[in-house]
């Protein structure tokens, strides 16, 4: 039996609700209910009742709770009587970033800045295969990584979930809508960053049209998303896809930004394996908060 997992147990629990848990988590719903499905065969009995309209307490489910809650507040009293007080975390916090992290990135380092002054913190722009591959040398503390990906040799965490928007002409019939589903856009031509730049979310992006039978016509690849945003909005009818916590920080005249009726794509920080230094653990928290 893992902490993790009574963390899981004790979410689905309170929430009493998959999809609520996995978002208070951070994590994929598959993933809790995988996780809730090996702690009972470890403990060789059934949690919960669920049906496809609810889900609820076994009696078993329900005297795990207490012990459950009581366990986990135990193992948060112990880390904290080993941890270093993060007014004394000093030196270098070396983080990787992708573009368009947004308000979410500004917070964490507020966070860090407020509770750990000391910290200093250096942001470094990589393509997503070279912020990793820095990880692994031991040139970054930490990176961002995201959509969510196997990563081999290090250590993940999931720390929030992001929705994606559809970035389109303000005239365009979809723009009337809040939420624009991908057969909304398949006669208007797609412009996407060449692969090289961005492959998890090329590859998503491109994923999902191929299962849903989508094919828009390709438009010019994007190099600065500036530019390809006023050429959309100037241009012939054309739209890109963003992450909504850059489109949150843009005003581009001409444009309208739409959520899109895709899943949410998990956003996952690498560090090195083993136990994390104080100012990785710190970063991690913020991101939490965070999220």
């Amino acid at each position: 039996m893992e902490v993790r997992q009574l963390e899981f147990f004790v979410a689905v629990a309170e929430e009493l609700h998959f999809g609520r848990a996995a978002e208070r988590l951070h994590i994929g719903q598959p993933a809790v209910s995988q996780q809730v499905a090996r702690l009972e065969r470890e403990l060789g009995v059934q949690l919960f009742d669920r049906t496809t309209r609810r889900v609820k307490l076994t009696a078993a489910g329900g005297r795990l709770l207490p012990e459950a809650q009581a366990t986990l507040a135990a193992f948060g009293r112990l880390r904290s009587a080993v941890a270093e007080p993060v007014a004394v975390i000093t030196g270098p916090l070396r983080i990787g970033t992708s573009q368009g992290l947004g308000d979410r990135l500004d917070r964490v380092l507020d966070s860090i800045a407020t509770l750990a002054p000391q910290v200093e913190v250096r942001l470094v722009s990589l393509q997503s295969a070279d912020r990793l591959d820095a990880v692994r040398r031991g040139e970054l503390d930490a990176a961002f990584i995201r959509p969510a990906a196997h990563v081999t040799g290090l250590d993940t965490v999931a720390v929030w979930n992001e929705t994606l928007v559809a970035a389109l002409p303000a005239t365009h019939v979809a723009a009337a809508r809040s939420l624009v589903t991908l057969a909304d856009l398949a006669s208007t031509p797609l412009r996407l960053s060449p692969r090289l730049a961005n492959p998890g979310l090329y590859d998503f992006i491109t994923g999902l049209l191929r299962q849903s039978g989508v094919e828009p016509p390709a438009g010019p690849p994007i190099g600065s998303v500036y530019d390809a945003l006023a050429e959309i909005g100037a241009g012939p009818p054309a739209w890109t896809v963003l992450y909504s916590s850059a489109a949150e920080r843009l005003r581009v005249h001409r444009i309208a930004f739409r959520r899109l009726d895709v899943p949410a794509l998990q956003t996952l920080i690498a560090t090195a394996p083993g136990p994390s230094a104080p100012a990785v653990r710190l970063l991690l928290d913020s991101c939490l908060a965070a999220a």
